[in-house]
C-alpha cells in the first residue's frame, strides 16, 4: 500500500509495526550479532518508514526508526560505557537521485546559492563493528563499541590487541582525542579462522562482520589477540582540539599519528566525479581484502558540519551511498511458522541452502500472510533471494508461481496451542489468540519481562525461566516474586547452589520497587514499547492510573462511533486528541494505537488480573510496588517551551532553526496556538505574527533567538 493510499489510522499501525521491526532487527544486528533479515530488508523498512513520516509528520513516534541508533547491549558480560559524545548512525541512500537530493538538502539548509561550491569527501564504508578510542596526553584509556549510540561496552584490552591501533598519540596529538572507525576482519583471515574452529569442532562463523564482532567481544583479550583483527579510522568524537578545518584533512592527520585511513578517500566538488567513484569502488568490491556495503560521503568543511548538525540518530551532514543486493536461485523445501511473544505468527522459510555472495544460507524471512500471498510462494517453488549483508536474505522472485499447486494456506490456528488466529482490522499480522493459555507466548513474555531493557533481573535467564515454567512454579510475572517460596526446591535441583540460589533471589527482592516504566514496558502490552511507557508515565506519574485511564478509552470509544458525515480523517485525529487528553501525554509519539492496545488489554478480564496480581490498585495490594515516575527536565531558557518560526529567517533555513529549538529542550511547532509560548518572526511574517498578537504569546526577532542560543550553549 502506497503512501497516497493509506489512512491515517492504517499509517499510525504501520509505523507503530516498523517502529517495533526495527527496533528488534537493531538488537538482534548490533547487540546479539544475529540478524534475521537481509540489509536490503532492513533497509526497505526504514525506507517505508521515512515516507510515512513524511507524508504524516504529525504521526512520527518516539521510538521512530527515524531516532534510533544501534541497539542497547542487553546480556553482554562486558561492562558497560556511557559516550561522553553519541555515536550516530548514517541514513542511506540507493540511488544517483538519492545523491543528488543529498547535495541538494544541504544547499537548502545552508541556504548556499548555485556560485557556492559544496565539497564532499568520499570513502568505502567497511562492514565492520564500530569502535570509538579514546586517547588522553597521548594515551590510549579506553576503546568501546557503538552500542546504542550512548552506552556501548568496554573492550579496552581487547583493542589494545590490534595492532592497527596505537597505544600512543605522537607528541604534538590534542590532549583528549577520540578515534573512530571499524574494527573488521579480513576475508583471509575469516577463511583461517573459520578452518581453525572447524579442524577444532567450534563454532563456525556465518560472515567476517559476525566474526569480528564476537572476536572483539571476548572476556579473555588473548583470543581477541589471536583472531587477527584490523582497524580503519574513518571519524572522531570527543576532542579538546581538532587537527584541520576539513574532514579530509582531519582524517589525513590521523593517518599520521599511525591509523589506517582508507585508501579511497577523496575528496569531490561535483556529483558526477563523485558517482564515478562509487561505481569504480563498487567494481572492486569482490577483489578487496575485507567487506564494504557502501561508499559514505560526508561535507568536507568542518563549520558547515557543525550548522547542519544531526538528526535524531543520524548527522545531516553525511549519507551511506548502499550498493545493490546480491542474488541467487534455490528451492523453497518448507514454510514454518513461529509464534513470538506478542502472538504474532510469523512464516520462516526453509530453503536448499544456496550461496549468495559467499555465504551460505538456509533460512528465508517470509514476514506474514500478506507477503506469502504477494509472492504466491508454496513449498516445491523455485525462487530467486537476494541478501545485501551477511544475514537471512529475502525473497525477490517466485519463478514456478504460475505450476500447477495448491496455494499455500497460512494457519488459521496457532500450531503451539491450537487457539485461533487472526489478523485485526488494519492489522497484516496474524495473531494467536490464546494470549497467557499459549505457552510460546507466555515463557516469551516471561523472558521479555526480566530481560535487561525491562525488568532486568540478574540471573534469571531464558534458560531458568523455562525450567521453571515447566516445573509449574511461574504462570505469570508475579509468580517470579513468589520464588522465593521455592528455595528449598530449587537447592535440591541439579545445577543450583546456595550462592546461586540466593544471588538469584536477592535479585529478585531488589526488584520490588522497580522502575515503573521498566515494568510497563516488561509487560508485553503491544504498542507499549520502552519509549511509548516512558511518555506515558511522564504524563500520569503514577502506574496504578492506568487501568482507569484504559477504561475511559474504552468508555469513549464506545460512545463516540464515527459519524455519517464525518470523514475517515476527522474521525481519526479526533480519536487521537481524546486519547491524549484521556492519558495526559506530552508527545505527539502516542496516539489512538499505543491508546487502543491499553484499552484492549485492560479490557480482558485476565490481563487485569495478572495486572492486579502483580501491581495492584493502591500501594501494598501488589507484589511489586512501583514508585511515582518523575520527569527530569533540562535547563535551557525555552525548555518544555513550544516555539513557533514564521516569516523569512535569513541566517538559518527554518529546519536548523527548528533543530536549534529541539536541542535546547523546546518544542518546534508549525501553528501558532493558546499553546505557543514563543514566537519568533522574521521579514515577512503574516496570519502567525497576527494570531501571537491577538493571544498575548511573546514574540520575538531572528536576533533575539540567536541570543538565546548563545545563552544556552
Amino acid at each position: 500500500m502506497s503512501g497516497a493510499e493509506i489512512s491515517e489510522a492504517e499509517a499510525a499501525n504501520e509505523l507503530m509495526r516498523l517502529a517495533k521491526a526495527v527496533a528488534k532487527h537493531n538488537r538482534l544486528y548490533h547487540a546479539e550479532d544475529s540478524p534475521e533479515i537481509s540489509d536490503a530488508d532492513y533497509d526497505a523498512l526504514i525506507r517505508r518508514n521515512a515516507e510515512l513520516e513524511a507524508q504524516f509528520p504529525h504521526l512520527v513516534r518516539e521510538d521512530s526508526p527515524s531516532k534510533q541508533v544501534g541497539a542497547e547491549i542487553d546480556h553482554s558480560p562486558l561492562s558497560k560505557v556511557t559516550h561522553e559524545q553519541r555515536l550516530y548512525s548514517l541514513d542511506n541512500g540507493f540511488s544517483d537521485e538519492d545523491i543528488a537530493e543529498f547535495l541538494a538538502r544541504i544547499r537548502r539548509y545552508l541556504n548556499l546559492d548555485d556560485s557556492e561550491t559544496v565539497t564532499l569527501t568520499a570513502e568505502d564504508k567497511v562492514d565492520g563493528l564500530s569502535l570509538s578510542i579514546r586517547y588522553e596526553g597521548g594515551t590510549l584509556v579506553q576503546a568501546a563499541t557503538r552500542g546504542d549510540g550512548q552506552v556501548g561496552e568496554d573492550v579496552t584490552a581487547n583493542a589494545r590487541t590490534i595492532s592497527d591501533i596505537p597505544q600512543e598519540l605522537p607528541k604534538g596529538a590534542p590532549e583528549t582525542f577520540e578515534v573512530r572507525g571499524e574494527v573488521y576482519m579480513s576475508k583471509a583471515a575469516f577463511a583461517a579462522l573459520n578452518a581453525r574452529q572447524a579442524e577444532a569442532d567450534e563454532k563456525i562463523y556465518a560472515n567476517p562482520r559476525n566474526a569480528a564482532a564476537g572476536s572483539l567481544r571476548q572476556i579473555d583479550a588473548e583470543i581477541t589477540r589471536s583472531r587477527a583483527l584490523s582497524f580503519l579510522a574513518h571519524g572522531w568524537g570527543v576532542a579538546s582540539a581538532v587537527p584541520g578545518e576539513t574532514q579530509f584533512d582531519v582524517m589525513r592527520a590521523i593517518e599520521s599519528w599511525g591509523f589506517p585511513v582508507s585508501e579511497h578517500l577523496k575528496r569531490f566538488e561535483a556529483l558526477e566525479p563523485m558517482l564515478d567513484h562509487y561505481r569504480a569502488i563498487e567494481r572492486q568490491r569482490a577483489d578487496m581484502a575485507y567487506d564494504i556495503d557502501g561508499v559514505v560521503y560526508k561535507v568536507d568543511r568542518l563549520d558547515w558540519q557543525a550548522r547542519l548538525g544531526f538528526v535524531a540518530k543520524a548527522p545531516r551532514w553525511a549519507l551511506a551511498h548502499k550498493f545493490p543486493a546480491e542474488r541467487a536461485e534455490t528451492t523453497l523445501e518448507a514454510i514454518d511458522i513461529q509464534v513470538g511473544r506478542t502472538g504474532k505468527l510469523t512464516p520462516v522459510g526453509r530453503l536448499v541452502p544456496v550461496t549468495v555472495g559467499g555465504v551460505v544460507v538456509s533460512n528465508v524471512t517470509l514476514h506474514n500472510r500478506d507477503e506469502i500471498e504477494r509472492l504466491g510462494v508454496r513449498p516445491g517453488d523455485r525462487i530467486v533471494v537476494q541478501r545485501a549483508g551477511d544475514v537471512i536474505p529475502q525473497v525477490v522472485e517466485n519463478l514456478t508461481r504460475d505450476a500447477k499447486r495448491d496455494p499455500y494456506i497460512f494457519p488459521d490456528h496457532c500450531p503451539r496451542c491450537q487457539s485461533e488466529a487472526i489478523a485485526e482490522e488494519g492489522e497484516v499480522d496474524v495473531r494467536c489468540t490464546g494470549g497467557l493459555i499459549c505457552p510460546a507466548q507466555r515463557v516469551q513474555r516471561l523472558i521479555h519481562f526480566v530481560g535487561r531493557t525491562a525488568m532486568d533481573i540478574d540471573g534469571l535467564g531464558e534458560k531458568s525461566i523455562r525450567e521453571f515454567f515447566d516445573l509449574g512454579w511461574l504462570e505469570s510475572p508475579a509468580d517470579i516474586f513468589r520464588l522465593r517460596e521455592k528455595r528449598e526446591a530449587l537447592l535440591a535441583r541439579e545445577g543450583w547452589q546456595e550462592k546461586s540460589v540466593d544471588n538469584l533471589l536477592a535479585a529478585i527482592e531488589a526488584k520490588r520497587q522497580p522502575d515503573a516504566a521498566r515494568l510497563l514496558f516488561g509487560l508485553g502490552i503491544r504498542q507499549i514499547g520502552a519509549v511509548t511507557a516512558r511518555d506515558l508515565l511522564k504524563g500520569l506519574g503514577d502506574i496504578r492510573r492506568l487501568p482507569g485511564k484504559a477504561a475511559e478509552i474504552q468508555a469513549y470509544r464506545e460512545d463516540n462511533p464515527r459519524g455519517d458525515e464525518e470523514s475517515a480523517g476527522k474521525f481519526n485525529a479526533r480519536m487521537a486528541e481524546a486519547v491524549k487528553r484521556i492519558l495526559e501525554v506530552r508527545t505527539d509519539g502516542i496516539g489512538t494505537a499505543a491508546g487502543y492496545a491499553l484499552a484492549d488489554f485492560f479490557h480482558e478480564e485476565h490481563n487485569r488480573a495478572v495486572w492486579n496480581d502483580l501491581i495492584g490498585a493502591e500501594p501494598g495490594q501488589g507484589v511489586v510496588d512501583p514508585p511515582l515516575y518523575v520527569v527530569e527536565t533540562t535547563e535551557s531558557p525555552v525548555s518544555g517551551k513550544t516555539v513557533v518560526f514564521t516569516g523569512k529567517l535569513e541566517t538559518m533555513s527554518r529546519d536548523e532553526a527548528k533543530a536549534q529549538a529541539e536541542r535546547l529542550g523546546a518544542k518546534a511547532a508549525g501553528s501558532v496556538s493558546a499553546k505557543t509560548d514563543l514566537l519568533v518572526a522574521g521579514p515577512g511574517a503574516g496570519s502567525k505574527l497576527k494570531k501571537a498578537a491577538e493571544l498575548g504569546i511573546e514574540v520575538i526577532d531572528e536576533a533575539g533567538w540567536a541570543e538565546i542560543v548563545a545563552a544556552a550553549e
